[in-house]
């Protein structure tokens, strides 16, 4: 059973006992998000694009998706944006996400209910500028197309936690499945995984990490 907590931002994350895991920091769930996903990725992949494929491996709550909805708008960015979560939240859980309050008002409610509302692998027009697709297959099943995606969130819960997540197989897929020049940005900096990226083909960076953690990590496909 997921239990609601409130991150020191005030907004929403959920916790599961059975992982003994949450869904974001205890920093601060939007705060974190922008850090990781908003600023090192999407910020970073802003510059000479006028559109973005973008893949997210762990779509969670839909944090990553909706804080991507509003930048985008703003800088008049179109978007494509896949993601993939075999354990979607119910309708119940997702109506109880306090997002809202910290960031968007009702509209960022609207569209949290919207992205989790779409139907299961059917691409749903979100405004002129944003189109969305969830995916409820595991990362390990999913055929991606190749050459394809600018951006990738790698949002999966921890190595210790999901060590399958993080494996070579894994990331192979996804190094064939993104553009040259590509970015994938994730909150993990273990040295394991970094090392497994480069095993794969991929640039690694170290970047600030967001509140208590010294680094994350940004990986580059040249």
């Amino acid at each position: 059973m997921k239990e609601f907590r409130i991150t020191e931002d005030g907004s929403h994350t959920l916790y599961l006992p059975e992982l003994n895991e949450t869904y974001h920091s205890s920093h601060g769930a939007v705060s974190e998000s922008m850090h990781v996903f908003i600023n090192a990725g999407l910020k970073a992949k802003f510059q000479n694009n006028d559109s973005l494929n973008i893949l997210e491996v762990g779509f969670g709550t839909g944090l990553n998706a909706a804080l991507t909805f509003f930048v985008a708008e703003k800088n008049n960015v179109k978007i494509n944006y896949f993601s993939l979560e075999p354990n979607p939240l119910s309708i119940d859980e997702v109506e109880k996400l306090n997002y809202n309050s910290i960031y968007g008002g009702d509209e960022m409610k609207d569209l949290i209910l919207k992205f989790h509302s779409a139907e299961n692998g059917v691409k749903t027009s979100i405004s002129d500028n944003f189109l969305f697709c969830n995916n409820k297959e595991k990362i390990q099943e999913i055929s991606l197309e190749s050459d394809f995606y600018d951006l990738v969130y790698y949002d999966a819960f921890s190595p210790s936690t999901q060590p399958e997540m993080w494996t070579m197989p894994v990331f192979e897929k996804i190094y064939s499945a993104m553009r040259k020049n590509a970015l994938l940005v994730t909150y993990v900096a273990k040295g394991e995984v970094r090392r497994t990226l480069k095993s794969c083909g991929f640039a690694v960076e170290k970047l600030p990490g967001f509140a208590g953690k010294r680094e994350m990590t940004r990986a580059v496909k040249y």
